[in-house]
């Protein structure tokens, strides 16, 4: 059973963890930060509680704490209880959902054990936006797709934003980055995987008639100058979504959503 303590002083060393959230987990590559997954919200605690991403420690005031009550049953972290007031002090805002759990990051996982039983997978190259990256997760859990993975010049899924966006299933999907972009697109293509790269250009093949292979890797780039040439010469078929005229393209977060109910509707 977590183990409930109360913090009355902002200051306390025991929430350090969870100090400074605006600014503190932006870039866990740098010296001296901790590479910490921060979940915000009963939901995303929850999910995380039964992902990969074990928590350490849970800080909130007493009503999420009743509404996790059963969850915290089985763990043994302390949950800093604390005020609305003390909360925001030691967060450096006002967190609404009144609750935050924190993990350590555990070892990355590799594209073998991620695409192991995958049928369906997402490849993103310069996805750099961490409100699209959430969005994506959330899109694949809800749509059947069963990976994600990282071309170059992706931001961070696990940044904090990327995670309550996901709604916590950044936590739950898996995903690895591909070594030596765009060529390790070949691992993924040894594995049996149609690659398809998803374009605008309207000279591209029907989305439904390219993803009738029994394992499909579907490319995306990032909004605005999309995938890259080399990306898009390492696909096996080009594809669209057809658009209205006059339209340049789709939210990436969008048309992964579209090509994953395609995914669906056709199987």
């Amino acid at each position: 059973m977590a183990e409930v303590i109360d913090i009355d002083d902002p200051a306390d060393p025991r929430v350090d963890d969870f100090r400074h959230l605006a600014s503190a987990d932006r870039r866990p590559d740098l010296p001296g930060r901790k590479g910490l997954v921060i979940a915000e919200g009963v939901v995303v605690v929850q999910r995380m509680l039964d992902s990969r991403f074990a928590p350490v420690a849970l800080l909130g005031v007493e009503r999420r704490r009743a509404e996790l009550a059963d969850d915290l049953v089985a763990v043994d972290i302390p949950y800093y209880r604390v005020t609305a007031e003390v909360m925001a002090e030691v967060v450096g805002f006002h967190l609404n959902r009144g609750v935050l759990a924190v993990a350590h990051r555990p070892a990355a996982l590799g594209i073998e054990e991620v695409t192991e039983k995958a049928r369906t997978i997402a490849v993103l190259e310069g996805v750099n936006d961490h409100e699209n990256l959430g969005a994506m997760f959330r899109n694949a859990a809800g749509l059947g797709a069963d990976a994600i993975l990282f071309g170059d010049h992706c931001a961070d899924p696990l940044y904090r934003r990327s995670v309550r966006v996901s709604m916590g299933h950044v936590l739950r999907v898996p995903f690895a980055a591909v070594p030596d972009w765009p060529a390790g697109l070949e691992i993924v293509r040894n594995k049996g995987f149609q690659v398809i790269a998803l374009t605008p250009n309207p000279s591209g093949t029907s989305l439904a008639t390219a993803m009738r292979g029994q394992r499909v890797a579907l490319l995306l780039g990032a909004e605005g100058p999309g995938l890259t040439e080399a990306a898009m010469r390492a696909a096996d078929v080009r594809a669209r979504i057809p658009m209205t005229p006059g339209t340049d393209s789709l939210n990436v977060a969008t048309a992964a959503a579209m090509a994953f109910y395609e995914r669906v509707r056709i199987a």
